[in-house]
């Protein structure tokens, strides 16, 4: 489901098949005439119909970055696109020695030409989560 704003400039995008906002923000954004996407940082939710029922995938850290990444590909999906339309992830992990293992998980479901990427450490991430990732899509 997708909710158009001020004269086309903007466009909301939302799924079902990804976790819901948990907080003041949207999914995804699509603007440009819909070329540029803007999508939310996506943490190891497993989406349900009912948001206050959502919960992580699990406590393993493999588990959590594939539930992320197949978050990204939902709302990826529901804005018109796909995870090979990515041209910038930014990937925040609670602990950077679990980089090698995003590398190779990244392989599985992105292939190259990859987009531009930054990871950081950071202390901690909403609902306890070791991962998210945003990224910036760009259709057609």
């Amino acid at each position: 489901m997708t909710v158009e704003h001020s004269a086309s400039t903007r466009e909301t995008i939302q799924t079902s098949k990804a976790p819901s906002a948990i907080g003041t923000y949207s999914q995804a954004v699509k603007v440009a005439a819909g070329q540029l996407v803007f999508i939310s940082g996506q943490i190891p939710l497993v989406p349900h119909a009912d948001p206050a029922q959502m919960a992580m995938v699990s406590d393993n850290f493999v588990e959590q970055a594939h539930q992320v990444f197949k978050n990204l590909r939902s709302v990826a999906e529901a804005s018109g696109g796909t995870l090979s339309d990515s041209t910038k992830l930014t990937i925040y992990l609670t602990d950077l020695g679990q980089f090698a293992a995003v590398n190779e998980i990244m392989a599985q479901y992105m292939s190259e030409p990859y987009p531009a990427r930054a990871a950081v450490q950071v202390s901690a991430l909403p609902k306890g989560a070791q991962i998210e990732i945003d990224a910036i899509l760009v259709l057609g």
